[in-house]
C-alpha cells in the first residue's frame, strides 16, 4: 500500500462542525472528490491536484499545532488507499482522529477508534444517487451521520431516513445542516423542534468566526 497521499491543504483551525465543534484542531484536506454537490463549499479541493506528501510528514506538518483533534477531510478522503493508514497513525500518535466522508465510499475501511463523520446527500445535492446505504450497517457508537439542508424536500428526506427501522438512531448523533443563506438556521431550528427529531442542528461555526475567509478555516 502507498504511504503517499495527494494533500490539499493542512491547517490549524477550530473545529467548526460535528460534535467536536469549538475545540482546536488539526485540518488534512485531501485532494479529489467523485462527488460534485451544487451547493459544495470546498470545490477547490476538487479542481486541484494537490501535492504528495507521505504519512510520516504529514504527521510532522501537524506537530506543531499541539491540537488534540486531528480530521482528515476533502473532498473525498476514502478515495485515497493510504487514507486507513493515515488514521491508524493519527490514531497511534494520541489524536482523537476524525474522519469526514461524502457516504460514497464503504467506511468500515476505517479502523477504530477513528470516529467517522458520514454524510448522506439530500436531493438539493444533485447526488443523492451516490449515497452507500449500506454503511449505515458499519456505523459505531460515537461516529455521526451529517445531512446539509437546502430547502424543505432536504428536511422531509432526512426526516424520513432518520425515522426508517434500519437508520442507527441509537448509536449515532445526527447532524443536520442548513446551506446558508439559502436555509435559514432559524427555519430548521422550528423544524427539528416541531417534530421532535432526534438531531442536532450543525452550524459551521468557522463561518461566523471568520466570515470572509474560504480557506485554512
Amino acid at each position: 500500500m502507498s504511504h503517499t497521499l495527494r494533500v490539499n491543504e493542512i491547517f490549524h483551525s477550530i473545529q467548526g462542525e460535528s460534535t467536536y465543534a469549538g475545540a482546536p484542531c488539526s485540518f488534512i484536506r485531501l485532494a479529489g472528490c467523485n462527488l460534485d454537490c451544487a451547493w459544495c463549499d470546498t470545490r477547490y479541493s476538487l479542481e486541484e491536484a494537490g501535492r504528495p506528501l507521505d504519512i510520516a510528514m504529514i504527521l510532522a506538518a501537524i506537530q506543531p499545532h499541539r491540537a488534540p483533534v486531528a480530521e482528515i477531510t476533502g473532498g473525498e478522503p476514502l478515495l485515497q488507499a493510504a487514507t486507513p493508514e493515515l488514521a491508524r497513525a493519527l490514531v497511534h500518535e494520541g489524536y482523537i482522529t476524525l474522519v469526514e466522508t461524502n457516504g460514497s465510499r464503504d467506511i468500515s475501511v476505517l479502523p477504530y477508534p477513528v470516529i467517522r463523520i458520514m454524510d448522506l446527500k439530500p436531493p438539493s445535492s444533485g447526488m443523492s444517487h451516490h449515497n452507500r446505504m449500506e454503511n449505515l450497517a458499519h456505523l459505531r457508537r460515537g461516529d455521526e451521520v451529517k445531512i446539509v439542508i437546502a430547502d424543505r424536500m432536504d428536511y422531509e428526506w432526512a426526516n424520513t431516513i432518520i425515522a426508517d427501522d434500519t437508520y442507527p438512531r441509537e448509536t449515532v448523533t445526527t447532524l443536520l445542516s442548513p446551506v446558508q443563506p439559502r436555509m435559514a438556521a432559524a427555519d430548521l431550528a422550528a423544524w427539528i423542534l416541531a417534530d421532535g427529531l432526534n438531531a442536532r442542528l450543525n452550524l459551521q461555526m468557522h463561518k461566523y468566526i471568520w466570515p470572509n475567509v474560504e480557506r485554512g478555516v
